[in-house]
């Protein structure tokens, strides 16, 4: 869990008073909280627990809403949220399950809409052949994936590729098991 807190210094006539400020989480994520302590004797002066509050400090914390554009420049500087696909295959093959076509358009759509952005593509494989064949296959599912988004022309910033074959399952299923939500491709943008 991250608090996104903002620190200021307002100048109120001609006097200067620190604020905190707890700022909306990102989305799908809790809001934190902002515990505010007593330098000299390390009592607790109060808490901030709800996004878009501020609160004055040197004495006790009372809690006030902000104005909605307080931190507009300083959320707006913000990066985009971690943004996480998975798609699906075929057993033994690197063509796309039926459903995952759509999870790769909003992909797709995610890399294109971000600058500077960071990708990492992780291929796997169900239990079904040797650690070998599942490793190269794992890899190469990757590799599809990322020839994908080069071949819509998107430009990243910086892309890792890896084949993990059948050691991270995500159905744990004994050796020569077909299981369909083992042989995935997992796509973290950042």
């Amino acid at each position: 869990m991250r608090a996104v807190v903002a620190l200021s210094l307002l100048a109120l006539t001609g006097c200067a008073t620190a604020r905190v400020a707890l700022l909306p989480p990102e989305s799908g994520s809790n809001v934190g909280a902002v515990a505010v302590f007593n330098p000299k004797d390390g009592s607790e002066l109060g808490q901030l627990t709800a996004a878009n509050t501020q609160a004055s400090l040197g004495g006790p914390v009372k809690p006030r809403a902000l104005k909605p554009d307080t931190y507009a420049s300083l959320t707006a500087a913000m990066p985009a949220p971690v943004a996480r696909f998975t798609l699906y295959f075929i057993e033994g093959s690197t063509k796309l399950a039926n459903g995952s076509e759509p999870e790769l358009q909003k992909m797709l759509a995610e890399v294109a809409r971000r600058s500077g952005v960071e990708v990492q593509i992780t291929g796997h494989t169900d239990t079904v052949g040797s650690d070998a064949d599942n490793d190269a296959l794992s890899l190469k599912r990757a590799r599809e994936v990322r020839d994908a988004l080069l071949d819509q022309g998107l430009k990243l910033t910086e892309t890792r590729i890896a084949g993990r074959g059948e050691r991270e399952l995500l159905a744990q299923t004994p050796d020569n098991v077909e299981e369909p939500r083992n042989r995935r491709v997992e796509i973290t943008v950042r």
